[in-house]
């Protein structure tokens, strides 16, 4: 049987931008025509948006969130070259990247060979914390076999998963292409082969907001925009499935959800301003006490109000850890208001 780790993380693109620039998705939405005069007034806003705003609009606290990121993703590596996986498989989601109006499975294996990719040429920005030039050309290994061995695995077991060899629209999702860039924080390399398993988090958004934020007078009408994503309930399944196939698998593999939790610029219920933190909370105790039930529990309609679309790679997750009956070994909870979105860091030891 294979050994596995399950390691829970996130992309945070927010680390990509100057400490200035974490706040541009609230911009963003105060700057909608068809926010209300009154949600702009500080005053309506929760007092730990306006504690992290202080005044500066929150480039301080930023300086300051982002060395707490960075702890974390030190100890993510660590975690990951303890391991010493021979491949890691990633739940991520496809933000209007390769799921576009030409295709938009619910999951996708991606059994990418290794390919170059260069990341701050496809961004609006080549701006970098690592100050890198704008052609700065990484060797990001894949895992072909391991990804056929894991799509022939899940089809054989009633998941009809789709499978892709090559990217349809664009290199590698952000996803994927941020997490790896994070965890090789140091620039010491990443040599860990990589199979993406994409999800379709943002469902009824995703070809509608091009996988941003939609504007406040859509709010009234996202049911009708797109399809829904894969209900949480499907994604644990597909967790489960995954854990079953590779555990019968030749390699030591890490799997790993990568996403921040609930978002700002989803949460329509808070005008766009601030995350659902409360539900945040709830979810993450649930995970904490390895109390999977709850997460069973958790419905579409509950992810679309709380905004937490891209949680549906931790359903993933939760899915494969409850099947190997795993709780977590260690795990971190990372509050914030202002950053668009909190975030957790979870360990399963194999």
């Amino acid at each position: 049987m294979a050994e596995i780790l399950g390691l829970g993380c996130t992309h945070r693109p927010v680390m990509l931008r100057r400490d200035e620039d974490w706040t541009v998705m609230m911009r963003a939405s105060l700057e909608d025509p068809d926010m209300p005069a009154e949600m702009k007034d500080p005053a309506r806003w929760p007092a730990q948006l306006r504690e992290e705003l202080a005044e500066d609009f929150g480039a301080k606290a930023a300086g300051h969130a982002r060395q707490v990121f960075r702890r974390h993703f030190a100890e993510a590596r660590r975690a990951l070259d303890r391991f010493k996986p021979d491949v890691i498989v990633m739940f991520g989601d496809d933000q209007y990247e390769n799921f576009k109006e030409d295709i938009v499975p619910p999951f996708a294996v991606l059994a990418y060979e290794d390919r170059d990719i260069q990341p701050w040429r496809h961004r609006r920005s080549s701006w970098n914390p690592w100050n890198e030039p704008p052609d700065a050309t990484f060797r990001l290994r894949g895992h072909r076999q391991a990804g056929k061995y894991l799509a022939s695995g899940l089809l054989d077991a009633g998941i009809d998963v789709a499978y892709a060899y090559k990217p349809l629209h664009h290199p590698l999702g952000h996803a994927f292409e941020n997490t790896i860039l994070l965890l090789d924080d140091d620039r010491v390399g990443f040599d860990y082969p990589l199979v993406p398993f994409s999800v379709n988090c943002y469902g009824r958004r995703v070809n509608a907001a091009h996988g941003l934020r939609l504007p406040l007078a859509l709010r009234d009408k996202i049911r009708d925009l797109d399809p829904p994503s894969p209900s949480p309930a499907r994604c644990m399944e597909v967790g489960a499935a995954t854990a079953r196939v590779i555990a019968k698998s030749p390699w030591r593999t890490a799997i790993v959800a990568s996403s921040s939790w609930s978002h700002s610029f989803l949460t329509e219920k808070h005008h766009q301003l601030w995350p659902d933190v409360a539900a945040d909370r709830r979810l993450y105790t649930a995970l904490r006490k390895g109390d999977y039930a709850a997460w069973h529990r958790y419905t579409t309609d509950e992810i679309e109000d709380s905004g937490q679309h891209e949680v549906l790679n931790w359903f993933c997750l939760l899915g494969a850890m409850e099947e190997l009956g795993r709780t977590p070994g260690c795990c971190d909870f990372i509050e914030t208001w202002a950053f668009v979105s909190p975030a957790v860091f979870a360990y399963y030891p194999a």
